[in-house]
Parts: C-alpha cells; sequence; structure tokens
C-alpha cells in the first residue's frame, strides 16, 4: 500500500512548479506496478495531511510492504525533519512544531506492515521559509536541506533527493531528477531496492553535473527486496472486459427466464446498465402473469354462462353473466396488448444490449491499437533523436580545429604590442621586444582596464584580454595648449583677445596698467643713477658670447646659441645663432 503527497501551491512563499507532477508520475508509477492501494494527494493543508497520515496508518495495519512518498517543502530544525503543509507560514521557528508534520510521524504511519518500510522524500529543495523565519533562540539550529536520520524499526529505508545538509533540484522539465529516476528503476521485476536506488543516484549524479546526489539511510537483511516482485510471463492477449462476469451472469438469467433469476441478479447487481435490462426483464414476466390470469378468469365466466344458459337462468342473471363475460374478454386482451408491448420493450433493450457490447469491444480494440501505435513512435522518435546526436557529434568533432602550436616569445611580444597600441596603451613601434617601454604600457593597461597580468613579459592571457576590447582603453595624453579629438591630439586655437590658460581654457587677456608707487619712483631714479654711472655693457640679454673668423662678439638681444646646418649641404651641424 503507498500514500503518495505532492506540496506545489504554496500560500506564503512562491509556488513550487514540479512536486505535483511528481507525485502524480509515482501514483501512476506505483499502480502500474501491482500495488494494491495507492492513495494520491494533492496541495494538502495541515488538516488534510493529518487526516491522510491517520487514515493510512490505519491501512497500513494490513500491509506487507508500505510506502509513504512526499514531494514539496521540507525544514530541518535542531536535526529533526519536518513536512511543511501548503498553509502554513512558519513566521517564527516555534511555528515549526505547531504547523508542520515530523518525519517521526510518517515512520509512525507504517511501522505496522510486516515486511517493507519504505520513505521517499523528494523534499531537499532550497526552503524559502528559512529566509524569512524568525529566530526566538539565537542558536538555534535551521539547516539548507535534511538532516541525517537513524531509522530505529528494522527493514526501514528513508530515501532523500540529495544528502543531508544539501539542496535538490527541482528541475527545468515537467518532473525533478530524483522523480524521473525513481519512476524509471523502482517498477522494475526482482530488482532489489540496494541496487535500485544505486540506479537512481548514479541517473541524478549525471543529469544534475554532479551538483545532487541522492542518499538512502537505514538497513535491510541479505535476502534480496524488490519493491515489485518477478512475475510469470503473461501470454500476450486482448485485456479483460471488467464487465465480463455481469455480462456472464445477466445471460445464465436470461436462459432461466424466471422471476426468481432475474431477481437474484438485480440482488447480486443493483446497479447498472444490466440492471436496467434485468429489470425490464421482470416487467415482462408481469405483464406475462397477468395475461394469464386474465385469460383463465374469462375461461370461467364463459362457463358461469354456460351454465346459467342450460339452467334457464333469469334474464337478470344472464345480462349479468355476459357482461362479466365482455369485461373479462376486455381485460384479456389489454393484457395481451401489455404483454406485447413489455415484449417489444424488453427484445430492445436486448438489442442495445448486443450493440453497446460490440461498440465496447471495438473501443477496446482501438484503445489498444492506439497504444501500441503510440509505443512504436516513441521508440521510432528516440532512435531518431539518437542518430541526429550521433550525427551531430561527428560534425562538431569535423569542425574542431587542430591544435596549434605556441608562437615564439618574439611573435609573442608583438602581438601583445600591436594590441596595446590598438587600445592606446603603447605609442612605441612594436618591434617584439619587451623593453621597459612596454612593460610601462602594460601597467597603464592593467591600471585602466582592471587587470592584474604580469607587466615583465607577455603572455598570452594578456594576448586574449587585449583582443577583446573593441577600442580605446588609455586616455589620450596632449601637452599643453593641445586637446584630445579621437585618436589625435588638435592644437587649441583661441580667438583674438584669448590665450590658452593652464587648464587649457581660452580665457580673455586682462591688460595690466602700471600704477607708480613712490617707492617704485625712488627705486628707478637710484637704477638711472648707477646705470648712468657704470661703464656700458653688452645688449645681450642672455650674456652669451659668438666666435667665428672675424673673432668674438655678443650674441644678439633675442637670440641664443644652438645647432645649426652646417654650409655645403647642411647634414652637419655646427653651434650658431638662433634668433625667434
Amino acid at each position: 500500500m503507498a500514500l503518495v503527497i505532492g506540496n506545489s501551491a504554496y500560500k506564503s512563499v512562491p509556488k513550487l512548479t514540479n512536486p505535483v507532477n511528481d507525485a502524480v508520475l509515482i501514483g501512476g508509477m506505483l499502480k502500474k506496478a501491482g500495488f494494491d492501494s495507492v492513495d494520491t494527494k494533492l496541495d494538502l493543508n495541515v488538516v488534510d495531511m493529518r487526516k491522510a497520515l491517520r487514515e493510512f496508518g490505519g491501512k497500513a495495519r494490513e500491509a506487507d510492504v508500505a510506502v509513504v512518498y512526499y514531494a514539496g517543502h521540507g525544514i530541518e530544525l535542531d536535526g529533526n525533519n519536518y513536512l511543511i503543509p501548503t498553509d502554513a507560514a512558519l513566521e517564527t521557528d516555534t511555528d515549526v512544531l505547531d504547523e508542520t508534520f515530523a518525519l517521526e510521524r510518517v515512520l509512525f504511519a507504517i511501522e505496522p506492515a510486516k515486511q517493507l518500510r519504505l520513505v521517499i522524500l523528494d523534499a531537499c529543495r532550497d526552503n524559502p521559509f528559512a529566509k524569512i523565519m524568525k529566530r526566538t533562540v539565537a542558536s538555534r539550529s535551521i539547516g539548507r536541506g535534511l538532516a541525517k536520520v537513524e531509522p530505529t524499526s528494522p527493514n526501514t529505508m528513508i530515501a532523500f533527493a540529495a544528502k543531508a545538509g544539501s539542496t535538490a533540484s527541482d528541475g527545468d522539465s515537467g518532473n525533478s531528477p530524483f522523480a524521473t529516476a525513481l519512476a524509471d528503476h523502482l517498477p522494475k521485476p526482482g530488482l532489489d531496492l540496494r541496487k535500485a536506488f544505486g540506479f537512481v543516484r548514479d541517473d541524478v549524479l549525471k543529469n544534475t553535473a554532479n551538483k545532487q546526489e541522492p542518499y538512502v539511510y537505514g538497513s535491510l537483511g541479505g535476502d534480496d527486496l524488490a519493491l515489485v516482485p518477478t512475475k510469470p510471463p503473461v501470454a500476450a492477449g486482448p485485456q479483460a472486459n471488467p464487465q465480463d462476469a455481469v455480462r456472464r451472469d445477466y445471460e445464465l438469467a436470461l436462459q432461466l427466464g424466471t422471476r426468481d433469476g432475474w431477481s437474484a441478479f438485480l440482488a447480486q447487481y443493483p446497479e447498472g446498465f444490466y440492471a436496467n435490462l434485468a429489470k425490464g426483464q421482470l416487467n415482462k414476466i408481469a405483464a406475462e402473469e397477468t395475461r394469464a390470469a386474465a385469460t383463465e378468469k374469462a375461461r370461467l365466466a364463459e362457463e358461469e354462462k354456460a351454465r346459467l344458459t342450460s339452467e334457464r337462468a333469469r334474464k337478470v342473471e344472464q345480462d349479468k353473466a355476459d357482461a362479466a363475460a365482455r369485461a373479462a374478454e376486455e381485460a384479456r386482451v389489454a393484457a395481451e396488448k401489455a404483454k406485447q408491448i413489455e415484449q417489444a420493450k424488453a427484445e430492445a433493450a436486448e438489442q442495445q444490449r448486443r450493440a453497446a457490447e460490440a461498440a465496447a469491444g471495438k473501443a477496446l480494440a482501438e484503445k489498444q491499437a492506439a497504444e501500441k501505435a503510440a509505443t512504436e513512435a516513441a521508440a521510432k522518435l528516440a532512435a531518431e533523436k539518437q542518430a541526429a546526436d550521433n550525427v551531430e557529434s561527428r560534425k562538431i568533432a569535423a569542425l574542431s580545429p587542430p591544435p596549434t602550436s605556441s608562437p615564439s616569445p618574439a611573435d609573442l611580444a608583438k602581438s601583445v604590442q600591436l594590441e596595446l597600441r590598438r587600445v592606446g596603451c603603447l605609442s612605441a613601434a612594436a618591434d617584439g621586444d619587451w623593453s621597459q617601454t612596454s612593460q610601462r604600457s602594460m601597467t597603464l593597461y592593467n591600471k585602466y582596464a582592471g587587470t592584474k597580468f604580469d607587466t615583465k613579459l607577455a603572455s598570452t592571457d594578456a594576448l586574449d584580454a587585449l583582443k577583446a576590447k573593441p577600442g580605446r582603453v588609455c586616455p589620450l595624453v596632449c601637452d599643453h595648449g593641445f586637446r584630445a579629438d579621437g585618436d589625435s591630439c588638435m592644437k587649441i586655437t583661441c580667438r583674438a583677445g584669448y590665450r590658452v590658460s593652464d587648464d587649457n581654457e581660452c580665457e580673455k587677456i586682462q591688460e595690466k596698467k602700471p600704477v607708480a608707487t613712490r617707492d617704485d619712483s625712488k627705486k628707478r631714479d637710484e637704477d638711472r643713477k648707477q646705470a648712468e654711472s657704470a661703464p656700458s655693457k653688452s645688449q645681450a640679454s642672455s650674456g652669451q658670447m659668438i666666435c667665428d673668423r672675424a673673432g668674438c662678439r655678443p650674441v644678439a638681444k633675442g637670440c641664443h646659441l644652438g645647432l645649426v646646418p652646417g654650409p655645403g649641404s647642411g647634414i652637419q651641424k655646427i653651434t650658431g645663432e638662433i634668433c625667434n
């Protein structure tokens, strides 16, 4: 016997997608596996969940195998596991004791089973209640998944969708990975439960990229214990019609054709199509009995009439006898007509019965043919998909580029330099020499790109990161009097009366008028007297001298010494006078 619960429509937290689908899947699997009783309950509140566990506990007293499957939210509090109904709010940690059901309550319900007690919990999902729940005691433990359990009763197994302390995936398809694997392996006839759950574990690990590992707690004996025992092969053929037994009993009663036979049939089958047919047959018998009684009464009346005539009864008595005879004859005719009507009704009902049986047989045959066609189509689709996957794998393998040899250090350095120039971090030429200039450029790139590549050498990681940048990374820096324009520096031109300020902005030139003060006039007079009394000096402001074949002289005012083209071709530079 099995109890299957799926809780999806939670009222205080977001709805779960798959638990109801998973419960329907597992419930159908257990029915097909031959379980005598499978109770599937969906979206239970606390009252309905308590009722379901209580009723199933009563059934489990007569069970050899008792199974409980639960899909929905669960929670672990201080090392104990609890199942959460759909109307639970769990505003504080103490509400867990009042609004949920402890796993021990489930184990208590299935404890009377004689051979096997199995609890399957697909309830290890990431629990939203734990994030909003208030703690009344700061040290109270609330886990992400469910806590490890150790069953105390023998032949008891508890299967978790994920190992204790971890969470399980709800799945992207219509069912969770755990429920899908259970439906694939548990109903296999003769497969020991330990092996079945081992196959389930392998499937879930494979389908979740090793992120979810189901776990089983408890122990069984040394003998193999399968959820579905091995059955002898059954010859293929059409399935038995559930109405066959009723039809056989109806045909027996029809052969008897007595009131007692039809009464016994109606006592066994008081309702349904065949019961209505049996009632029609009883009406037919009643009409026949009425007709026979009327005929007998008419015969007696005729005999009485003959007797009175022979005895020359008085005319009044004769008239009365005649009237009685006419009434009896009319009753006989009416009874005969009633019998014909009921007989026609019975024949019509019998014809309807045969037509209904033929339609039911045709529908059953069509259903079996449709199921066979669906099975063949699914197998064909799976084969085509597998073939397509193989072709795609071969295409991908053929298109995969062959491994390339790594570039030389000089080529790698030159490639990195070219990319550094492209993103504006290097102004020198890309020569393949990883010099200090290249290292400073790499430092600039790390600064503005937020990376931490080694600047002492060029690397393929740095090259890949540079290639991923679509445009300039390092800012363009221009001299005073120039501003950045795209990837080049443009000279700043100010209109008349304005000049370029220290901030590279055009500002108006302020005219300063000298203001003579008393002290300035006195100082100018003293400077003038000293200049008049001092010997004359060269007017060159720089104090530099220039010498040539003619002799030496001061550099002219506004000029300075520098390298100028030599005589002749002008390729050789000589020291000469350069004027503004």
